[in-house]
């Protein structure tokens, strides 16, 4: 059996939660796992205290053969080394730009084009 420690999608749509689980690398996704040995939720503002995972068993399950998925490995080495980096400064706010309004037409040019097509279709013989 082919074992994998890997993340287990959970929460609501727009708002993942995930709990990385060790499980047959046959299973779906979402599938039945073997154990379940930590968390890692995406909407923590503080980026060290999104991952929580128990690593002795990662230890342990790492020893018998299990390997880990890219981002469940890449989330045990930035636990291990304690390099979480910082959350970005969120963009500054731009306030919109104002547009001048459009200055309306004269109706005066617009009436006299309009006569003047007028008599232009009437002018000419119909057979």
């Amino acid at each position: 059996m082919a074992v994998r420690i890997r993340m287990k999608r959970m929460g609501r749509k727009h708002r993942p939660f995930y709990r990385i689980c060790v499980m047959d690398s046959r299973k779906q996704r979402d599938g039945a796992a073997i154990e379940e040995i930590g968390t890692y939720d995406t909407s923590v503002a503080d980026k060290s205290k999104r991952v929580a995972i128990n690593m002795e068993r990662v230890d342990y399950w790492m020893s018998v053969g299990a390997k880990p998925s890219d981002n469940v490995a890449t989330l045990i080495k930035k636990v291990k080394k304690n390099k979480f980096g910082t959350a970005a400064a969120p963009a500054p706010l731009i306030a919109p730009k104002e547009h001048p309004a459009p200055e309306p037409e004269a109706p005066e040019a617009s009436e006299e084009a309009t006569s003047e097509e007028g008599a232009a279709t009437e002018e000419t013989p119909s057979e």
